[in-house]
């Protein structure tokens, strides 16, 4: 049994990768002032950049689970997410509204997938 893990600080990893399955840690914005549409966008870019380096992409998502503070914020996220998710392989997904560990994010994203 082999986990890689990739990016692991004290309190977590960003990517752990066991049997072809790549799980990311929630991402968030760095740019804590921009709204959803914003951090959504750096969101889902934060999420290629490590999928990318898992050896996959966005094509190969199994899985994916939106935390939104707000769901007044729905709109607009799915606004970004619908630019961005590739068409033809749009994964199952969850949103949900939840009170998040920091509050200027508005927008958190954990992702499964396969590799590539």
């Amino acid at each position: 049994m082999e986990i890689t893990r990739l990016h692991v600080g004290k309190r977590l990893s960003e990517v752990a990768v066991f049997n072809d399955t790549i799980y990311l840690a929630g991402q968030i914005a760095e740019d804590t002032g921009a709204d959803i549409v914003g951090q959504t966008r750096e969101v889902l870019s934060h999420v290629d950049r490590l999928l990318t380096e898992a050896g996959s992409d966005k094509t190969c998502i199994l899985m994916c689970q939106i935390y939104i503070s707000d769901m007044a914020n729905f709109a607009g996220m799915n606004e970004v997410w619908d630019e961005w998710v590739a068409q033809g392989h749009t994964p199952p997904r969850a949103t949900v509204e939840a009170k998040l560990a920091n509050p200027a994010c508005l927008v958190e994203i954990v992702v499964t997938a396969g590799k590539r």
